[in-house]
């Protein structure tokens, strides 16, 4: 098969790849295969790694782009910080990127979400997958959240964490958006009014032509969304190759291996992608953690056995304290010796205490803006090596510091690279999401910068 030609607005290609840290001279002109809508900034980085590693040439752009799109990649992946907002601003964010995406030439669409299907009974993900499905005109789409090397399987439709159910794995417990169902199909139902279906484990095991198969029936029994069991990477190879014909497929960052299996097979990706030598960056380094999730209260609570740490309190910065400046001053005398941890991430007990005082939303909307302006603070100060821990947390930070787009680089732990920053300041950055990494991830991220 043949890359189609661009549908986008032209542009001078040449001056856009070079202003994302590409070699023009040696990228063929095509428009991108792949659009990818992430709904948030860790998963959108979660994504773009993955695709990475499976040699799909990605960028990754922080919300919704007011530049001509860019040229010579495979992927764009347009991260968006819509998984815990009212859903018809997570539709219409959505759609916009879409329209941005279609702009570019792309061929497929990929909404992707959390591996650990993250939303409340009213969405998003289901409004934002209707939304999607409308405007391009398809009535069948597939969902498929695994993610096997971090421990994210779906059996019979209901979703494992390692060994343990959904709503049995701590996620009951989330501040934002707590899990306490583990059966897909009756998540997914209960966000649409379309009906949802089952792609079993035994057909998935059938491969490719058993699970194109079961598209097509799931189409004339009247099914228009359908989840997909998978418990290692070769079922998302399957289900990836059997889904290159569908125009939106939902999941998370797991389906992309078989997104590029597609890709590859149909002679659309280079046999071997050169990688782009990433620049060594300078500076000073910093973690700064808002997740609450337990993978990160065990990362954190490593942290500070090496490393100096300041908390940050929601209570605290209610009642008026500038904690902002005394993390700032505090900072200030150690970041020469080393990495600095400020950390808002605690225990379920202490979350729910202050989102009872406080509200869930005025709690969450604190710690991100105290968050976010002590990240600008310390960029100032000299940090350009900097660790950001929570999705939520995340898009506040880039938001704050202005970053438009990152160059994917080293994987650190399954579904977390470090990234490089486009635009005029060199910054590495790793985005981790709540869940993922392993408990010293804070400790060892350092030793993979070039």
């Amino acid at each position: 098969m043949t890359r189609f030609r661009s549908i986008g607005t032209e542009t001078n290609a040449g001056a856009e790849i070079q202003s994302i840290g590409m070699d023009a001279s040696r990228i063929p002109e095509a428009p991108p295969l792949l659009g990818c809508i992430a709904d948030d900034f860790t998963g959108a980085t979660d994504l773009s790694g993955t695709l990475v590693k499976n040699g799909v040439r990605t960028v990754q752009m922080m919300g919704v782009p007011q530049s001509p799109p860019p040229r010579g990649i495979d992927a764009i992946v347009v991260a968006l910080k819509s998984r815990s907002i009212a859903r018809e601003e997570a539709v219409a964010l959505s759609l916009d990127a879409l329209a941005w995406l279609r702009s570019a030439g792309c061929r497929q669409f990929l909404f992707k979400y959390c591996s650990t299907f993250d939303s409340t009974e009213q969405g998003n993900i289901g409004p934002v997958a209707e939304a999607l499905m409308d405007k391009l005109g398809t009535d069948f789409t597939i969902f498929c959240p695994s993610f096997p090397a971090n421990g994210r399987t779906v059996f019979q439709g209901h979703l494992f964490v390692g060994r343990s159910l959904l709503s049995e794995s701590g996620m009951e417990n989330h501040p934002l958006n707590p899990m306490l169902d583990s059966s897909l199909v009756r998540l997914l139902q209960r966000q649409t009014k379309r009906t949802v279906g089952l792609i079993d484990y035994s057909t998935v095991r059938l491969g490719c032509t058993g699970i194109r198969n079961a598209f097509a029936q799931l189409q004339r029994d009247g099914v228009q969304m359908a989840i997909a069991d998978a418990v290692c990477d070769q079922d998302l190879r399957e289900i990836g190759l059997a889904a290159g014909e569908i125009p939106l497929v939902t999941g998370g960052s797991g389906i992309a291996i078989g997104l590029a299996a597609r890709l590859r097979q149909d002679g659309m990706l280079l046999s071997s992608p050169e990688r782009d030598p990433l620049p060594k960056v300078a500076g000073l380094s910093a973690v700064i953690s808002g997740s609450c999730s337990q993978a990160t209260q065990r990362q954190v609570a490593i942290m500070r056995d090496h490393a100096p740490s300041f908390q940050i309190d929601p209570l605290s910065l209610a009642s008026g304290v500038d904690q902002v400046d005394q993390a700032m001053r505090w900072a200030s005398e150690r970041l020469q010796q080393g990495p600095v941890l400020v950390y808002a991430t605690t225990d379920a007990a202490a979350v729910k205490n202050a989102q009872t005082l406080l509200g869930a939303k005025r709690a969450g909307a604190l710690i991100e803006k105290a968050l976010a302006d002590l990240a600008v603070k310390l960029v100032d100060a000299g940090v350009r090596r900097l660790i950001v821990a929570g999705g939520e947390t995340a898009g506040a930070v880039l938001e704050a510091l202005g970053v438009r787009g990152l160059r994917i680089g080293p994987e650190i732990d399954p579904g977390v690279p470090w990234t490089f920053a486009l635009g005029e300041r060199t910054m590495a950055l790793a985005l981790k999401s709540g869940n993922f990494g392993t408990p010293d991830f804070f400790l060892k991220a350092w030793s993979m910068l070039p």
